[in-house]
């Protein structure tokens, strides 16, 4: 597998959340969302699909970060299942050292939420399951 370096330029530093959205996200994602960032723990989430994105994270400096962080999550495991002819992957869960993520498909959108370690992030799951 060859490894690919992306070269990225950051093109604003705000301090405010980008939000980038239609007039209405596919099932309501952005409600469940919005209270799953109240969980304890959680940092913040990406929402995106072709159209969009919503990004709302604690940290507004780290967007890049953290954007870098969910697409290469996202194409790594679509590597990965093709590579081992596992279909598409339900969800995604990515534990570091000091945190983790959870990625997950709904329809046409792609969502990361970023959490500390100390999060659960089967409960989370759960709750955008249940929605």
């Amino acid at each position: 597998m060859v490894k690919q370096k992306k070269n990225l330029q950051e093109t604003a530093s705000e301090l405010e959340p980008i939000a980038v959205e239609s007039a209405a996200c596919e099932n309501n994602i952005r409600p469940i969302l919005e209270e799953i960032k109240k969980c304890d723990g959680v940092i913040g989430y990406i929402l995106r699909n072709t159209t969009s994105a919503t990004i709302d994270l604690n940290d507004p400096t780290k967007v890049i970060d953290y954007a870098v962080l969910s697409s290469s999550t996202f194409e790594a495991s679509e590597q990965l299942s093709e590579l081992f002819d596992l279909g598409k992957a339900k969800n995604i869960i990515v534990e570091g050292k000091d945190g983790k993520t959870l990625h997950l498909s709904v329809g046409e959108n792609n969502i990361s939420i970023f959490m500390e370690k100390s999060a659960d992030a089967r409960k989370i799951l759960e709750k955008m399951h249940s929605s």
